[in-house]
């Protein structure tokens, strides 16, 4: 559980999963990647309960790539509900919405996410985003959950 290589995509769309899937394998992306369709299912995963509670098959995250705009609960509700709770504290937690209202990108900080990226609008600007992730976020940063010593 400590050294999760699993990314929670937090995504209502069909076409945007497919597409960061199709970028991740082009980028050579290969964390397991787990995918919740609202904010309450997010929620669910990353607690542990419901159809969530086998932690093989459930593992926690190592990032939670989160939308904004989700059905049942909207994604800076998820994210305050992260950042309560003591274990996911340093979980890192990217926006990855298509809103670039200043309202949204502030109150996302404000609640603690570590980025704010707005969704590509092509192919080629999608794979450069997930290599600088997968370079950034997923082989470069050094995380408190990484440790063997985290135990949500």
């Amino acid at each position: 559980m400590s050294n999760s290589r699993t990314i929670l995509h937090v995504e209502d769309r069909a076409e945007d999963v497919f597409l960061l899937q199709y970028a991740f394998k082009r980028a050579d992306i290969t964390h397991a990647v787990q995918v919740t369709v609202d904010g309450q299912e997010a929620i669910d995963y990353l607690s542990g309960t419901g159809k969530y509670s086998d932690r093989d098959q459930f593992p926690l995250p190592c990032l939670v790539l989160l939308d904004l705009k989700l059905p049942i609960r909207m994604g800076l509700e998820v994210l305050e509900w992260i950042r309560s709770k003591v274990a996911f504290k340093s979980l890192i937690v990217i926006i990855l919405s298509s809103s670039i209202y200043e309202g949204d990108i502030k109150r996302a900080y404000d609640l603690g996410a570590n980025a704010f990226l707005v969704k590509p609008s092509d192919s080629k600007m999608t794979l450069d985003m997930c290599q600088a992730l997968k370079h950034f976020w997923l082989q470069h940063n050094h995380s408190p959950l990484s440790s063997p010593e985290f135990r949500p």
